[in-house]
């Protein structure tokens, strides 16, 4: 990773309003001692449970674009330490990210875990590649259990992240989640229910 998050991130004139907010100190700091050459087995862990996140690309116009991936849990991979890839679905149609890449392969990502308020940003350098010129590439990203229409593959080189911090991120959760956690009390329902029905026959053996 050539540079850390602050050292792309913090323009001169990004620099110049936290000078003047009373933040620059602290961020300056960061700047200095902040470093990690790659994705560690922190990050590794929080990517391969994201089911979706946001990537913003820049049009020729020079207008962001924002757009939402997503997909099975784990469909975006981490290929190695300085590299994430996922295979881009058929959606529809309007290629806008796609396009914007070719002019310009900078993106910014951001995934959420809403439940533990928790997000990851990530800036990186697009790599589009074609189905028919990486199969072996095709096979690492590849779901099997996923009923997907794939167009392309899309790897990722990452040149900086940050964790960001969970202020007014409201918690959600998704159906699987629920279910999760109220699994247990499922099981205990269950066997009280047989529990009572076994109660209920052995006294009606009694009564007879």
């Amino acid at each position: 990773m050539a540079k850390n998050f602050g050292a792309l991130a913090f323009t001169d004139t990004v620099k110049a309003l936290q000078e003047k907010y009373g933040s620059r100190s602290s961020y300056a700091r960061m700047e200095r001692e902040k470093y990690v050459d790659g994705l560690t087995e922190h990050e590794v862990r929080f990517i391969a449970e994201r089911d979706s996140f946001y990537m913003a690309s820049i049009g020729e116009n020079d207008f962001p674009y924002i757009q939402h991936r997503g997909g099975p849990k784990g469909f975006v991979k981490v290929l190695d330490a300085k590299r994430i890839g996922f295979i881009d679905f058929r959606g529809n149609m309007q290629y806008i990210s796609v396009g914007n890449i070719a002019g310009n392969n900078n993106v910014a990502l951001i995934m959420v875990d809403y439940p533990s308020r928790t997000r990851l940003k990530i800036l990186a350098k697009a790599e589009v590649v074609e189905l028919k010129d990486n199969p072996g590439l095709y096979n690492q990203l590849n779901l099997s259990e996923y009923k997907f229409k794939p167009e392309r593959m899309m790897v990722l080189h990452i040149e900086a992240y940050d964790w960001n911090c969970p202020q007014h991120i409201t918690p959600r959760y998704t159906i699987e989640d629920i279910q999760d956690a109220f699994e247990a009390q499922r099981d205990h329902i269950a066997k009280l229910e047989a529990e009572v029905k076994e109660l209920r026959s052995q006294l009606k053996q009694q009564q007879k």
